[in-house]
């Protein structure tokens, strides 16, 4: 496995986490973290532990305007790995 995929299995437990943390301050009343945030750690860290917290937690799972450009982040991530696992030499 290259360092790049190594790399990236190593940070993605913190948008899983993240996803939690604004799970709670909602259940709380506490104050949010942005869905913009939230974007930005699923794009820039880990799309699939994003997803796996969003899912474990039912959080943000019906606004639309958040899942359409959640998904979309997930399309990238899946052209990135794909180039990633099968562009080997």
């Amino acid at each position: 496995m290259n360092i790049v995929l190594r790399y990236l299995l190593l940070i993605n437990l913190g948008t899983f986490i993240i996803r939690w943390v604004d799970k709670y301050r909602a259940i709380k009343g506490r104050r949010r973290i942005s869905e913009k945030h939230l974007l930005h750690l699923s794009f820039f860290w880990w799309f699939f532990w994003a997803l796996a917290g969003m899912s474990l937690w039912r959080h943000k799972t019906i606004k639309w305007s958040f899942l359409w450009k959640f998904w979309a982040i997930g399309l990238v991530w899946v052209v990135l790995l794909f180039v990633l696992l099968f562009n080997q030499q």
